[in-house]
């Protein structure tokens, strides 16, 4: 029995997870680092931390037995800048710091939005690596100045353990650096934003070898999170007319369809991404506080109730909650509206409505930002889809009332899955494929994901989940007018 083991690099913590080649769960470990916010609206970590936790994790991992392969997995966007030695130049800017968006509009100026798209699949975001790397040179010349090698979060990790410079496409995917249908990096966007193409580490496919650690064993190219948890729940063929996609109610939450083709959205309302699978790409609509928005009520409101007794509560009150609508924008959103601005509410208030009612109104709010990105990501798949399931991933999955409304908001069953770590499974899985321990991806999701329970909408709430949507869908442009400043389309004219 040969035994895998997946890192996944997450913001709060580095995760570990070995399994055996067929997916049963032999040893888990986590160890936590800190975040800093040194300015309002700044995120940045030590990559150091990163680093010395991943040894403890794999140390805590090795004690279950010998690893045949190791899979990388992180935190995407990240800019970690090092020196010619390979050392650390500052702390990494990651992926939910909002400093960039001076940045941003000037990348898009000179690009031109829809070129941007075109070679990148996306717009400029403030969470992205490129608008900081142009921070740096703005604010920090003398820093900036000493650059010789640019990573994700993931390669750092890769850099101490193997000694590589190296990341994989579907990371290198979330750079504004790439381009993302060639799956190579854009000489295009480089060279207009004067970054040294030398500074960027080779893109390899994700169950590509890397390297090896100082003991021999095997380090897969890897993947981004959502790339390597949609792997991890099953998702590794493309969706085609009637498929699967992965839905993921965690912190943030992540509609994902795969694709054998790259289609980029004409206005970057989802993101267009190389898949783990070479010669596949995915289209992702992201929301930045799915379960994050109910652990927003629960610690500023009622921190002492559990979560489970919240959605009690919750369940006493019916579909749309009496006319009570969240919006789930509490910090910014992506999809569908790109802006960083955007902002959340509660309206519809009567004396009725108790604590139960509100977080009902969360739940709700959060299955109905989702289904903005199903809808969008359906449309975005080289052949237009209607899935026909999906599977479902991250902490609020845990919830069967929770699960019960997204299938019914969806309209689409959801099915969990035995092993709900997706980012390191997945990561698992892709070490397993560089130590020839499966043949490819295919092989190695069919021996190890196993599929667990269904859970289908409820037929007597669909209805009343369409007419809140109409309601949801008007509230936005209500209370967020357009910004008097909006980019052009293409600024070059």
């Amino acid at each position: 029995m040969a035994l895998l083991a997946g890192l996944d690099i997450g913001t709060s913590s580095v995760k570990g997870l070995l399994i055996s080649d067929e997916g049963e769960v032999v040893a888990r470990a986590s160890v936590a680092h800190p975040l800093s916010t040194p300015r309002p609206g700044w995120a940045e970590q030590d990559p150091e931390r990163w680093w010395t936790g991943a040894q403890e994790v794999l140390a805590e991992l090795r004690r279950a037995g010998p690893i045949a392969g190791i899979g990388l997995s992180g935190q995407m966007h990240g800019l970690v800048a090092l020196d010619a030695a390979g050392g650390v130049l500052r702390p990494a800017i990651l992926w939910n710091d909002g400093r960039t968006g001076a940045e941003c509009a000037e990348i898009e100026a000179l690009l031109g939005l829809d070129e941007l798209i075109a070679l990148t699949g996306n717009r400029a975001l403030p969470g992205f690596t490129a608008p900081k790397l142009r921070w740096m040179k703005r604010h920090e010349p003398e820093l900036y100045g000493q650059i010789a090698h640019v990573l994700l979060p993931k390669d750092y990790v890769r850099l101490r353990l193997c000694e590589e410079y190296a990341t994989d496409v579907s990371d290198a995917s979330g750079t504004l650096l790439f381009d993302v249908a060639r799956r190579r990096w854009s000489s295009e966007v480089s060279g207009a934003l004067d970054v040294d193409e030398a500074w960027l580490p080779d893109a390899l496919e994700s169950p590509c070898a890397s390297g090896e650690t100082a003991n021999g064993v095997p380090v897969a190219a890897g993947a981004g999170d959502q790339a390597a948890g949609a792997l991890g729940v099953g998702v590794d063929r493309p969706a085609g007319r009637v498929g699967m996609v992965s839905v993921v109610l965690g912190t943030s939450g992540v509609v994902f369809a795969a694709s054998d083709a790259f289609a980029a959205d004409e206005a970057a309302r989802v993101h267009a991404f190389c898949h783990a699978v070479p010669g596949v790409w995915h289209s992702m609509g992201v929301m930045l506080s799915a379960a994050g928005s109910l652990s927003w009520l629960r610690d500023t409101f009622c921190a002492d109730i559990g979560f489970a007794t919240l959605v009690g509560e919750a369940a006493s009150w019916g579909p749309g909650a009496e006319g009570l609508t969240f919006l789930p924008y509490l910090a910014g959103e992506r999809t569908p509206h790109a802006d960083p601005d955007a902002r959340g509410s509660f309206t519809g208030l009567s004396l009725r409505h108790d604590r139960g009612a509100l977080v009902r109104a969360v739940l709700e709010g959060v299955a109905l930002g989702l289904r903005d990105s199903l809808d969008l990501v359906s449309q975005m798949t080289s052949h237009p889809l209607r899935p026909a399931l999906g599977r479902v991933s991250g902490g609020g999955a845990r919830s069967d009332l929770w699960l019960r409304i997204l299938a019914s908001v969806l309209e689409l069953a959801l099915q969990r899955t035995a092993v709900d770590e997706g980012a390191s499974f997945g990561a698992a899985l892709l070490g397993g494929v560089a130590a020839g321990v499966f043949a490819d991806v295919h092989e190695a999701v069919a021996a190890c994901v196993r599929p667990g329970e269904v859970v289908e909408p409820d037929p007597a709430w669909v209805a009343p989940y369409r007419e809140l949507r109409e309601r949801y869908v008007a509230l936005y442009p209500a209370l967020h007018p357009p910004p008097v400043n909006a980019p052009p389309r293409d600024s070059r004219g």
